[in-house]
């Protein structure tokens, strides 16, 4: 249950992220883009809450009586949608500040 790596192991290092262009992708051959690299972490926190819901729903219905793998599951669904959290004040802040650079 590798979620939690999961939102972090599809971003670019700072060096690709500057040779970002409009398109999203790296200025290296073959590199992850900012934004792929971004949708893709967004893509594991959903999948990670997916799954966090399916557990809950399985143990309400009685499919399973395996407390523990549920609440694992919610805990890496919270973990993760919390460091996502975490990543998006830090963008919307480097934008703020961006913002305030006199040309």
């Amino acid at each position: 249950m590798g979620q939690i790596t999961g939102v972090t192991t599809g971003i670019a290092p700072i060096a690709d992220v500057a040779s970002v262009g409009s398109t999203g992708t790296a200025g290296r051959a073959g590199g992850p883009g900012f934004v792929d690299s971004l949708k893709s972490a967004i893509g594991n926190v959903n999948d990670a809450q997916r799954e966090a819901s399916r557990a809950v729903d399985a143990l309400m219905t009685g499919d399973t009586q395996d407390i523990h793998r549920t609440m694992v599951a919610l805990q890496q669904a919270d973990v993760s949608f919390q460091l996502m959290m975490q990543v998006r004040n830090k963008l919307v802040a480097a934008y703020e500040e961006i913002q305030r650079m006199q040309i």
